[in-house]
């Protein structure tokens, strides 16, 4: 590889993408690549979602099109070569289908290697594109991007085989995990709060959309506070913009616990005052259906916040199947039972999840470089994989 073209997101205040090419900027220097950040234009300058889901409607395309103007533009010019690669952190970059467009009309030797990272699939039927209809085209796209791509990143075993039964034929990787820098989010709070000084809080720092289940949630904090001789909580819900959902009944049932005073809703938190939050506070709580392998993961455990998520899809291989960090999936009463002693100490294996995602980038820099044939997953004995501990 000779230099590294690098297709970064948009940043979001409220969202990782916000420190993504910083991690990306401190990972590349420290190995010594040679690397081009392309640039791209935001539709404005307010670094929120305001139209969408995942990212802003608006914004992808516009930030992801300039950027695609700008990444021609230097392949017309010569600055990019056959020897160099094309790294995009996400698959769906609109205006990607410019590019085998290009590469089919170029020499072979002129075309660089495109790698991309599939943060999410139109055959998971947990996917947010299916509330809006979009899983046709969106599969369609995918069949683009796997007719001319050097190779495919996954981000966990499950993804995996999910690309495996949509008969993706490009190279895939497991990088197991997403891209995380330990060292810098411990930077922004200065120093992690001693776990006798922090508050008796469990947060939910997901989207409050159907796939991510924050109705599970809220029947537990209802059948806590039910329970005789449970522990006194605070039960928070953390969100880098206004709350908002795809499904309504879910922000009804919110505001009226929240007027209860069973429920906290924090709002609009910047990055630095969300990881404030998850510092003094003591378990982070997950149960979606639809999450691979969620940063708000490792942010918690870098922060020296003990975590507790479902038993399902990544979550066994991010947490090394271990069982006391894991809850059956839609069994409030397991739940229950597993986060009260989280409430209580902080686990014997807090930070190594962290510790392990801060390695992610390290891992697909070797994998374009020609040294991560481990991870490679080509073989119909990819299910091998599954019960692997990776650290």
């Amino acid at each position: 590889m000779r230099k590294l073209f690098y297709m970064g997101l948009e940043p979001y205040e409220g969202r990782y993408t916000l420190q993504l090419e910083e991690w990306s900027r401190r990972a590349f220097i420290k190995r010594g690549i040679d690397w081009v950040n392309v640039p791209g234009t935001t539709i404005d300058n307010t670094k929120a979602i305001q139209v969408g889901q995942v990212l802003d409607a608006h914004g992808r395309s516009y930030f992801a099109m300039s950027q695609m103007m700008n990444l021609v533009q230097m392949m017309r010019n010569g600055e990019v070569t056959g020897e160099d690669v094309i790294f995009f952190e996400d698959m769906f970059q609109p205006g990607m289908e410019s590019l085998p467009y290009i590469m089919d009309q170029i020499p072979a030797e002129q075309r660089p290697k495109v790698w991309i990272r599939c943060l999410a699939q139109a055959i998971d039927p947990d996917d947010f594109v299916h509330v809006w209809g979009m899983g046709k085209w969106m599969s369609l796209y995918e069949e683009m991007c796997n007719e001319f791509v050097t190779g495919v990143l996954a981000s966990n075993e499950e993804m995996v085989a999910h690309m495996k039964i949509a008969n993706w034929k490009a190279p895939i990787y497991n990088i197991s995990g997403l891209a995380f820098d330990k060292v810098e989010v411990a930077l922004r709070v200065g120093e992690i709060k001693p776990w006798e000084e922090r508050d008796n809080r469990v947060v939910f720092a997901a989207r409050f959309d159907q796939e991510k289940q924050p109705d599970f949630f809220m029947d537990m904090i209802e059948e806590w506070y039910g329970t005789p001789g449970t522990t006194d909580v605070e039960f928070a819900i953390l969100q880098g913009g206004p709350l908002r959902s795809n499904n309504p009944k879910y922000l009804e049932r919110a505001r009226k616990m929240e007027a209860r005073g069973q429920l906290k809703i924090y709002e609009n938190l910047k990055k630095n005052h969300y990881y404030d939050i998850v510092n003094h506070s003591k378990v982070l709580f997950n149960c979606a259906l639809q999450d691979w392998t969620s940063n708000t993961v490792s942010e918690a455990d870098a922060l020296g916040c003990n975590v507790l998520f479902p038993a399902y899809r990544s979550f066994p291989e991010i947490f090394a199947n271990d069982h006391t960090r894991m809850y059956v999936p839609w069994s409030v009463q397991d739940a229950m039972d597993k986060l009260q002693p989280l409430l209580m100490a902080p686990h014997k294996d807090l930070g190594k999840i962290s510790d392990w995602t801060s390695a992610t980038i390290d891992r697909y820099i070797d994998i374009m470089q020609g040294n991560g044939e481990q991870w490679r997953r080509d073989s119909n004995r990819y299910r091998d994989y599954v019960a692997e501990t990776k650290y």
